[in-house]
């Protein structure tokens, strides 16, 4: 490869021995790997993170099996050029007695128009379609390429598998920066293993920067310390989709910690979102959410916090709202807890779906005109504020379900004192129909 090529490409793994990472898939004895040596791959989608090998294992597959290797693009190609392809395919077939193999990058990007023009070749075996996609290929893909299509999902890289590449780097003449003679000091070496965040593809880049910005000395070695490193070093690319499954996982983190009442934990993850770039009004929304589901009447004092960071936040916009979206993390994460809100609303609503809808009971309906309470609408009811005590025990609910119990305070918090108020109402409630107190 050209000397100009970026670093990245030129150390690309030639074969399975230099590709690291994945032993899950491609370690020794695995069965991807034994597909692969045995020339008997069939079409797969690569999921996985940047950086993670996508590329490189396609690559590889194609060589080791001596098929043709089309990359084929999902920004800058359609449907017209997938015919192209498949015609040159089917003609090589005949010709040279050979396959092909189409890798699709980011083919996630293709619409379901576009990914249904693979259809037919995947299946008559015209073509072994390689698709790599860093999104969920159950939310991306359609299900019918997907049916056609073995999924593997590769990890980030670890640090130690990153290590091993910087190293190989800096001491191969012939693909890597060997030539420059470049000495990493421990501390720069470890920056740059923890900026790189499992993807080679960012470390060789700023490897590749730091070393060709550094001063060779009389030797010509080209010493690059922890502040070179750092000044070489672009801001860390927070891995996070506004539209995609991270988005989803992150988000669901943070709501089972607020849950958990781990307020480390979910400032941890509300910085990975805010860092990301995830939308704020998006984020208190959940909190908010988060405020009635899973504290509700324990502290009803969470709701109202989460609604005030709602305004703070609406009208501080990124960054000065992110102290806001913090305090209220925090004290979500340290309230008590209670779902009884939230199941009470959820009985209520089963109740709805799966009972008669019986009419309101008369006595508490309105009697606004002559017809009405000529066909005794309001007839019967009680004023509370007209009753000892303020309270009249009559029913409201409709006969069939007037047993159902609903709302049921929880033993934490404010709930606490909710449960002392409907024991007492109840208590009352009974002396007024001359029931037995328990």
């Amino acid at each position: 490869m050209a000397k100009h090529a970026p670093l990245a490409d030129r150390m690309r793994p030639r074969n399975l021995d230099e590709f690291f990472g994945q032993e899950h898939l491609v370690g020794e004895g695995r069965l991807l790997r034994r597909l692969i040596e045995d020339d008997q791959v069939s079409s797969m989608l690569l999921w996985g993170p940047p950086g993670s090998g996508k590329t490189t294992l396609a690559q590889i597959i194609a060589q080791v099996t001596a098929r043709a290797f089309v990359t084929f693009s999902a920004v800058l190609n359609g449907v017209k050029e997938v015919r192209v392809v498949v015609s040159e395919a089917e003609a090589r077939r005949e010709s040279e007695n050979r396959g092909t193999i189409l890798f699709v990058d980011e083919i996630h990007r293709f619409n379901k128009a576009q990914q249904d023009a693979f259809l037919p070749h995947v299946e008559a075996g015209t073509i072994i379609l390689i698709g790599a996609t860093t999104e969920n290929p159950s939310f991306e893909i359609i299900g019918a390429l997907q049916s056609r299509c073995r999924t593997f999902t590769l990890n980030p890289l670890d640090d130690a598998d990153i290590a091993c590449i910087i190293d190989m780097t800096l001491t191969d003449s012939e693909r890597g920066l060997a030539e420059f003679k470049p000495l990493l000091s421990p501390e720069a070496r470890e920056l740059l293993i923890n900026y790189a965040n499992g993807d080679a593809r960012a470390a060789l880049t700023a490897l590749d920067f730091a070393v060709c910005g550094a001063d060779a000395n009389g030797s010509g070695v080209r010493e690059i310390s922890f502040d070179l490193m750092k000044e070489a070093l672009a801001s860390r690319i927070v891995q996070y989709d506004k539209g995609g499954e991270e988005h989803y996982n992150l988000i669901s983190a943070l709501h089972k910690s607020l849950r958990g009442s781990d307020p480390q934990a979910a400032l941890y993850w509300l910085s990975r979102m805010i860092e990301g770039g995830a939308d704020p009004l998006y984020i208190v929304r959940r909190l908010v959410r988060f405020a009635s589901e899973d504290i509700g009447l324990a502290d009803p004092n969470a709701l109202v916090q989460a609604i005030a960071a709602r305004d703070a936040t609406h009208f501080l916009g990124y960054p000065e709202c992110n102290t806001a979206l913090a305090q209220l993390v925090i004290y979500l994460a340290t309230a008590p807890k209670s779902n009884s809100v939230y199941m009470g609303i959820k009985n209520a609503a089963r109740d709805v779906a799966e009972t008669r809808n019986d009419p309101v009971p008369l006595h508490i309906r309105n009697a606004p005109t002559k017809l009405m309470k000529e066909l005794d609408y309001g007839k019967g009811y009680k004023y509370d504020h007209d009753e000892p005590g303020a309270f009249s025990g009559q029913d409201y609910l409709p006969e069939k379900i007037r047993s159902h119990i609903y709302y049921t305070p929880g033993p934490f918090g404010f709930e606490k004192d909710i449960k002392k108020r409907i024991d007492y109402w109840e208590r009352l409630r009974q002396e007024k129909r001359g029931e037995n107190t328990p």
